[in-house]
Parts: structure tokens; C-alpha cells; sequence
């Protein structure tokens, strides 16, 4: 079992992954500005106050961990734009103080930036409200700052192009830089199966130091 630091537990897809972590047995620090507003009790479950955009609160939460998880600005509105891109600098620069004691990080990524099957990307569609598009765009600036990072065990997860909770199927279809569709052309995934996914890669790593996506 392994020892997760989570940011962002407290949100659509951060509770998700916190009840998959602990339904799995893994012991889960999950890192809060308040702690008084996560009240999940579990026997492997400790809650900490910590900071994602503080990257010695990040190095204080990180050491002795396995992986830290970043469900930070993981689709819970616009108010977490401003958020995004400073949090995936913040954990990097926080890890990097543990040099080759670091655990992996595993990020919660957006769709925006992904292949649709026409060749363009799915930010470039019609229609789109501007709040949306900011955090999409957010999304591709972190990840393109990923894309920089070579002394720090990363990945960054995107969803499909609908993301909601729902049933939690334990089925789900990957690609890397490509938005995976049903043949329908619809591309959708749970927040439940989502975190399956990402759970999935804490135990098995299959995409380090790149993004890779999952849909139905």
C-alpha cells in the first residue's frame, strides 16, 4: 500500500479520489487550508494543514510520502482558475527539495489541450463559455510546464470531455494526447471512474513524465 499526500481532497474529483485511495487501503494525508471542512473519518485518514501554493508547505506534506496527488482546479468552477497553473509550479519547485527522496506527483490535468478526431483540439470547439476556456487554457499551461520538468517524477491526468460524478463502472478506455470517444463520438467519464484511473496509476505507473487521458 502506499502513502498519498492529496491536495484538493475536498473537491468534485479530489473526494473521489480520497474514497478510492482509502476503499483500497492506502493511507491518504489529505492536505486542506481548514481542516474543520473535511469531516471523512477513516482509520488510514490524516488530515493536515498545508498549502498547495506554498512550496515548503508542499515539501513539509511531501516528505515521507509515496506520491503526492493535486486535485487542485479539477473542475469545481472558476474560482479555481488562478489557482492551476501557480499550484503545478509551487508542487514542483516544493518536491525538488527532497531531491531523489521525492515522491512521484500525480496531477489532475484538464481536456482543453486534447486531439479531437477532426485534428484540432477540444478548446478550439464553438460555442464555449470564456470562463470555461480560461480554465482549459489554465490546464494547458500547466501541462506545458510539465512538459519542462525532468527531475521530478510527473504525471498529469486529463479527463474526457464531460466529467460528472456517477456510477463507479471500474471500466475506462486510455490515449495519451488524444480525447477518447465512444462510438457515438461522445467522450465523457465519472469522477468515480476517473479516480479509478488515477488510482490505478498510483499502483501500476504506466505514464511517468507524461499526460495521458481516459474516457469511456
Amino acid at each position: 500500500m502506499s502513502k498519498i499526500a492529496l491536495f484538493g481532497a475536498n473537491g468534485t474529483i479530489g473526494s473521489r479520489v480520497l474514497d478510492e485511495a482509502l476503499e483500497r487501503g492506502h493511507e491518504v494525508t489529505a492536505v486542506v487550508r481548514d481542516p474543520a471542512k473535511l469531516t471523512r473519518s477513516h482509520p488510514k485518514l490524516t488530515v493536515t494543514t498545508g498549502d498547495v501554493l506554498d512550496p515548503a508547505s508542499v515539501t513539509a506534506v511531501a516528505q515521507g510520502q509515496d506520491v503526492v496527488v493535486s486535485a487542485v482546479g479539477g473542475g469545481d468552477g472558476p474560482g479555481h482558475l488562478a489557482t492551476i497553473e501557480p499550484s503545478a509550479k509551487s508542487l514542483v519547485a516544493g518536491l525538488r527539495q527532497l531531491g531523489a527522496d521525492a515522491p512521484r506527483l500525480i496531477a489532475v490535468g484538464g481536456a482543453g489541450s486534447l486531439r479531437t478526431p477532426d485534428g484540432k483540439q477540444v478548446w478550439d470547439a464553438e460555442g464555449l463559455p470564456e470562463f470555461l476556456l480560461q480554465i482549459m487554457h489554465a490546464h494547458g499551461d500547466a501541462l506545458d510546464f510539465y512538459r519542462t520538468v525532468t527531475d521530478v517524477r510527473w504525471t498529469n491526468l486529463s479527463p474526457a470531455a464531460s466529467i460528472e460524478p456517477g456510477a463507479r463502472t471500474g471500466s475506462y478506455r486510455t490515449a495519451t494526447d488524444e480525447l477518447v470517444t465512444a462510438a457515438d463520438g461522445s467522450s465523457r467519464i465519472s469522477a468515480e471512474d476517473y479516480a479509478v484511473a488515477l488510482l490505478d496509476e498510483v499502483e501500476q505507473p504506466r505514464h511517468i513524465g507524461e499526460r495521458f487521458t481516459v474516457g469511456y
